[in-house]
């Protein structure tokens, strides 16, 4: 069976809401930062919250993902956990986990077998880059991403306490 077959994204955003938050390595900050046009610390300052010791996007209220406004604000440089929905490695681990997530996914089909559904996720797995196959976001950041240009701008409104994404 192949990924697409039991996957369709519907772009409902539901995946975009609650769920505890979406995990950001460096280079996941470092690109979206440049698509924004902010500085990596305003961006972590402004966009992030710590989970541990890792990054993840705050969240508005109501659960969404803070770029999330019927659509994804940054889906040309989303997170890794965003491009790789719901093709991920806890799946192989537990096929039970594809269901469970399937019940807040319409896109997900759930009368696949787990083995159907573990050939499908390794088939989707074995596809990405190394990069992207890695179970744990880096930490750090080596810099903006190659090619990712701002196509919005940061800035500090008058109060001084609070980023918001202006279009250009």
């Amino acid at each position: 069976m192949k990924p697409e077959d039991i996957f369709t994204c519907r772009m409902c955003g539901d995946c975009c809401r609650g769920y505890g938050g979406t995990y950001v390595s460096g280079e996941d900050i470092a690109a979206i930062a440049a698509y924004i046009g902010c500085e990596r610390g305003g961006f972590e300052k402004r966009y992030c919250q710590r989970s541990g010791k890792r990054w993840v996007l705050a969240q508005k209220d109501g659960g969404y993902c803070i770029f999330w406004d019927h659509g994804c604000g940054i889906h040309p440089v989303k997170p890794g956990m965003c491009r790789d929905w719901p093709f991920i490695r806890a799946v192989l681990i537990d096929p039970g986990n594809w269901f469970a997530m399937a019940a807040s996914c319409p896109g997900m089909r759930t009368d696949a077998t787990k083995a159907q559904v573990q050939e499908a996720v390794a088939k989707a797995l074995a596809a990405m880059p190394d990069a992207r196959r890695r179970i744990t976001a880096a930490a750090s950041c080596d810099g903006p991403s190659a090619g990712v240009r701002p196509r919005r701008s940061c800035r500090q409104d008058s109060g001084g306490e609070s980023f918001s994404l202006k279009a250009r």
